[in-house]
């Protein structure tokens, strides 16, 4: 009887040590789901660090507009004008929107910069007075 049963606990002990087929593909299969996960959030954060970069950029040719429209020390007058800025390599496009406020002595001057695909990124709004 003891001839029997040591076969037989052999066998259980090495169902127990060894893996089956289905437990290594299932194992692969969360290992690649979390890779997959992995690459997308990478690339998720590539992106939003191409547009932060974008943006950046888009702000300081808004800042540069109105920046030189307070040093001209003239009263703007009301309207739109068309601007272009290259920053970093990167060309953008912008308008400069002068509007009256309340105040006749005033005049709210928006810079917005738009992307090559015509994509507002950036509004800068400033108020300029009269010298």
């Amino acid at each position: 009887m003891n001839r029997g049963t040591r076969p037989q606990r052999q066998r259980q002990r090495q169902r127990q040590q060894a893996f089956t087929l289905l437990e290594v593909l299932v194992a692969i299969a969360v290992a690649a789901i979390a890779l997959a996960a992995g690459l997308r959030a990478a690339g998720a954060m590539t992106d939003n660090a191409e547009r932060l970069a974008q943006v950046i950029e888009a702000q300081w040719c808004a800042d540069n507009q109105l920046t030189e429209q307070r040093l001209r020390r003239n009263f703007p007058g009301i309207g739109d004008s068309d601007f272009a800025c290259e920053q970093l390599g990167r060309s953008y496009g912008g308008k400069l929107l002068t509007r009256p406020t309340l105040n006749p002595g005033f005049r709210r001057v928006d810079a917005v910069v738009s992307n090559a695909q015509g994509q507002v990124l950036v509004t800068l709004s400033t108020v300029l007075g009269r010298q």
